[in-house]
């Protein structure tokens, strides 16, 4: 299914067909403020095991990111970051940025995996965040793009859906994305690295 859902007033009823997907262990493409996505669940097992298929991904070895409403469900994923690091994330989000932290015990049972850091994203787009809120948790992502080159990202959501549409339950169409990812930036051992810089611009927040 291609779900056009406004960008600015993202409709209730859609968003109740996209919930109810993810709550039945649907996967879904949706917008980001940087590329589109693919997600599911966050605590839906078989969904995780089912989007890893779809880009041919073990669930157990991929770079799945959590993205997040905000920041209040960091402390079920991480262990505690000090005051410095909270508030530059604080300051950052959302926004185009994904930051790797030190994974606590709960994330290796959320992938079955051993897992001991994990991309948080609070992208600051109104689809993905409602989509969470109404979720109720954290929604999972890895980014779109060509099958046979990883560093070109489509789009545009209806050539997501021609290429992706039968191997997903829903194409979100949110308007174009951006061909740029987000900027990673790694603070697992305590500093804070920008090892991918994309769309966001770190420098903005320090």
């Amino acid at each position: 299914m291609l779900l056009r859902i406004h960008p600015v007033n993202p409709e209730e009823r859609k968003i109740k067909i996209v919930i109810d997907c993810l709550k039945n262990g649907g996967i879904i493409i949706y917008p980001t403020d940087t590329v589109y996505s693919l997600g599911c669940d966050l605590f839906n097992h078989d969904a995780i095991e089912k989007a890893g298929r779809v880009k041919n991904i073990n669930p157990k070895t991929a770079n799945y990111s959590i993205v997040c409403y905000d920041l209040s469900h960091l402390s079920d994923f991480v262990f505690s970051i000090d005051t410095p690091l909270y508030r530059l994330m604080k300051k950052s989000m959302p926004g185009p940025f994904t930051f790797i932290l030190k994974a606590n015990n709960n994330v290796p049972k959320i992938f079955k995996s051993k897992k001991k850091t994990v991309g948080i994203r609070v992208p600051d787009n109104l689809i993905s965040r409602t989509i969470i809120k109404a979720l109720g948790n954290p929604i999972t992502s890895t980014s779109i793009h060509e099958p046979d080159d990883p560093d070109d990202y489509i789009s545009d959501p209806e050539i997501i859906y021609e290429k992706f549409g039968n191997l997903v339950d829903i194409v979100i169409d949110g308007g174009f994305g951006h061909k740029k990812p987000s900027t990673v930036v790694d603070c697992s051992d305590g500093g804070v690295t920008v090892i991918r810089q994309g769309l966001g611009n770190l420098d903005t927040y320090a």
